[in-house]
């Protein structure tokens, strides 16, 4: 690994402005590149993780926004904070520093740097130093010390001392927000470490003392619905609460971003797209991990389902789905070509088809096989509103009217879907989609998902 000086790429000054604050880009690996090259060169520098939670105390405390201000590097953590950044227009990557510890530990032991952890309850400190002496044999742990403190108290200040004296060069601290942070704005100048950070949860999880979210589950943006089963007391106010109170707000901010940029139509669309599924994703997190762990019960194979469509001018993307098929059901699809009730090769639709599992009938009946688009909605791959993402091998039979569907980038529902979606035939669905690009608005797209709700509900059509 290497360290780049002070103004390299790597500082602090490559940011994304994201609802107040500028946070970090870059990789895990770069952040941590990042941390380790400013306690090389000596100078004291803070760092600090931002997630939704941290958003929501933020905007109520003034002096926690100001130790979030004054820190040398903000490093974007979760879900929530990469959607609010897609809202405005940035890139935010998931640096949390869970992911981040290990990447630290042998980093530093690398760089002949020591560390001391402190915070969490007694006992827990010491805890991760043997955790960290397994993931980075030869790391140098300076010391431990607990967070149970009060601030001004002799105990506090033999802490500080504690820390000074262990020479340490890099100092985590897991205190909780806004504590954590506000803790190390205040003794910056009494600390004598070179780095310091504020970890949150971090000690707890590499303790054992709290286990973690599946890494299926974290993939999902779902690490939270884990969080608050074990903590559904402490943590309702957090999530249940906190979450969409984020992306209300996280909204509100960006469409008052957006209104000053004075956007076109097609950014007011992308914007409603982003908006509309970051929304959806948050607040549906608990649907979906539901769902894939009963895919997993239900049947082999993976819970996501990728497939390569056909997106806006012809462009291949691969569209994700809830799998609803058996792992063979790609191999199977030509056997079953002479049972397509559609009866042409542009579009096969079979009621009874064998390769469906138990769970997959429920999720096709009810649409929720879709739902993981919402991602390809975030990516850029899809609208919200728009033709239905067509099968390349469909699509080589399609005509050159047909063709003229691959003109707007495809959607997670159009019209033919809320007007009988199966039982409309090929040649209408193609007369639907074209009309929908020559008058697509957002007037339109707003009637089109009024319409979608009913018509998932109903199932009407649903193969």
């Amino acid at each position: 690994m290497s360290y780049p000086d002070r103004h390299s790429p790597l500082d602090a000054t490559s940011t994304a402005k994201v609802l107040g604050l500028a946070l970090a880009r870059g990789t895990l690996e770069q952040a941590v590149e990042r941390i380790v090259a400013s306690a090389l060169e000596g100078a004291k520098r803070r760092y600090a993780f931002v997630n939704a939670h941290c958003y929501n105390v933020m905007w109520r405390s003034t002096s926690y926004r100001e130790a979030l201000n004054s820190a040398d590097s903000l490093f974007p953590d979760g879900t929530g904070v990469r959607w609010a950044a897609r809202l405005v227009g940035e890139r935010a990557d998931n640096l949390n520093g869970t992911d981040m510890f290990p990447l630290l530990c042998r980093a530093a032991r690398d760089a002949g740097l020591s560390i001391f952890l402190l915070g969490a309850q007694p006992g827990v400190a010491e805890r991760v130093a043997h955790t960290a002496e397994r993931l980075a044999p030869g790391i140098r742990i300076a010391g431990t010390h607990h967070g149970y403190f009060d601030a001004g108290s002799v105990e506090e200040t033999a802490a500080i001392e504690r820390v000074n004296a262990s020479g340490a060069d890099i100092l985590l601290v897991a205190m909780g927000v806004p504590r954590q942070d506000r803790w190390l704005a205040r003794h910056h100048d009494s600390l004598n470490v070179r780095a310091s950070l504020g970890v949150g949860g971090l000690f707890d999880f590499y303790s054992g003392r709290i286990p973690r979210a599946p890494k299926w589950l974290r993939q999902l943006g779902g690490e939270w619905v884990f969080r608050l089963y074990q903590e559904p007391i402490r943590l309702f106010r957090r999530y249940v609460l906190g979450n969409p109170a984020f992306l209300a707000t996280a909204l509100l901010l960006a469409l008052s971003h957006h209104s000053r940029r004075a956007i076109d139509s097609d950014g007011t669309k992308r914007a409603l797209d982003v908006a509309l599924s970051a929304g959806a994703l948050l607040v549906l997190s608990p649907l979906l991990a539901i769902i894939a762990l009963a895919i997993r019960a239900g049947s082999k194979g993976p819970v996501l389902f990728r497939q390569t469509r056909m997106g806006a001018h012809g462009e291949p993307f691969q569209m994700l789905k809830f799998r609803s098929m058996y792992v063979d059901a790609e191999a199977r699809h030509a056997a079953l070509l002479a049972r397509n009730e559609r009866g042409d090769l542009r579009s096969f639709k079979m009621s009874d088809d064998p390769r469906v599992t138990a769970v997959g009938h429920m999720l096709r009946r009810t649409s929720l096989d879709e739902l993981p688009q919402l991602f390809n909605i975030l990516a850029g791959d899809m609208a919200v509103v728009g033709p239905r993402p067509a099968i390349p091998r469909e699509v080589s039979y399609y005509d050159r009217r047909a063709l003229g569907r691959l003109t707007g980038k495809p959607g997670l529902t159009c019209t033919w879907q809320v007007s009988g979606r199966a039982l409309i035939g090929f040649e209408q669905q193609v007369e639907m989609d074209l009309d929908y690009l020559r008058r697509r608005s957002l007037r339109l797209d707003i009637s089109i998902l009024l319409r979608t709700v009913p018509a998932v509900i109903s199932g009407r059509g649903a193969m």
